[in-house]
């Protein structure tokens, strides 16, 4: 670019300065909604997977193979597509079908089911060796899972919580493709529609640089953690 160029991309994204903080704020607020509740919900249903699974936890074939299917049933939707298909049930829970509100919702819904998987293959890679050994100290089921499986799994946990988060700001980009705001919005109406480059190169630049601070911080709260 020269430097007329320059001045001018400047220029118009100083302007736009009020619009930008606003789409940034959308973006937190469904990352700040969104990565929480799948944490949560995710852990127990992979908990859920890994234990119904398991001969010393809590097994059960049947409710292993349901937990199975219906993961693997919302995992298989396009995120577009789901957005899509949740419109009536975000507009009935929350009220409307459009914002970040209401699109922390459908990330939630994706970032679940998506996060259980993952917390499922963390407690596959704790060694047998450490339940058994548990299990014949007499600790229960539940403490085996709270003390012992979370307790050993927990550097490959937060490495699958900084995947989701990274996963879940790439969803929110699409999301304000079909109302959902943020900073996927300020890029398809600026940067697509209206053909101002800058625009476009400036919030790919901010999305670039999150997930590398995201990632960055995930790894080293891993290596603190890492036993190994």
């Amino acid at each position: 670019m020269g430097e007329l160029t320059w001045a001018k991309a400047i220029d118009n994204l100083w302007s736009m300065q009020s619009e930008i903080l606003k789409a940034t704020w959308e973006t937190l607020v469904m990352l700040g909604i969104s990565v929480p509740v799948s944490v949560f919900f995710g852990t127990l249903l992979g908990i859920g997977m890994f234990a119904t699974g398991n001969h010393m936890l809590f097994f059960s074939p049947t409710l292993n193979k349901i937990l199975d299917n219906v993961i693997n049933l919302i995992r298989a939707f396009p995120f577009v597509i789901l957005m899509v298909a949740m419109g009536p049930l975000t507009l009935l829970i929350i009220g409307k079908s459009i914002g970040p509100v209401a699109a922390s919702l459908i990330l939630s819904v994706s970032g679940m089911f998506y996060f259980a998987r993952l917390v499922e293959q963390n407690l596959r890679e704790v060694p047998r060796g450490i339940i058994e050994a548990a299990t014949s100290m007499g600790a229960s089921p539940m403490r085996i899972i709270g003390k012992v499986l979370l307790s050993e799994a927990r550097s490959g946990m937060v490495l699958s919580i900084t995947v989701l988060t990274i996963g879940l700001l790439s969803y929110s980009a699409a999301a304000g493709m079909i109302g959902g705001g943020g900073l996927g919005d300020l890029a398809v109406r600026y940067g697509y529609h209206r053909f101002q480059t800058d625009v476009m190169i400036f919030i790919v630049t901010v999305l670039v640089l999150a997930v590398i601070v995201i990632q960055s911080a995930g790894n080293r709260i891993a290596r603190k953690l890492d036993k190994r």
